[in-house]
């Protein structure tokens, strides 16, 4: 599986109208409204490397209202729950 972060900016008056549209494209997991330089972040899981370009460019970078995009490919993943699993290995 493969994760893109995107950072989208939006035209101020249609962020909730971007967002929700962004939410409704397959391959988008998570759609955020966030404070700071940038306005919506969404986060892509696809399982091809082709399928980025579709979800991202041809999809997300044509929603009316996404002014620009910013995009950063996920390497490795450290949420908690896989952290707190590698420090229980092989203390049962």
């Amino acid at each position: 599986m493969l994760t893109a972060i995107v950072l989208i900016d939006a035209d101020v008056s249609l962020i909730p109208e971007v967002a929700s549209k962004v939410a409704a494209i397959p391959g988008v997991a998570e759609v955020f409204s966030v404070t700071g330089d940038i306005d919506i972040i969404a986060m892509v899981r696809v399982d091809e490397h082709d399928d980025l370009a579709q979800v991202i460019s041809d999809k997300i970078g044509k929603v009316e209202g996404v002014i620009g995009m910013t995009t950063y490919l996920a390497f490795q993943t450290f949420s908690q729950s896989d952290l707190d699993e590698a420090f229980h290995i092989g203390l049962d």
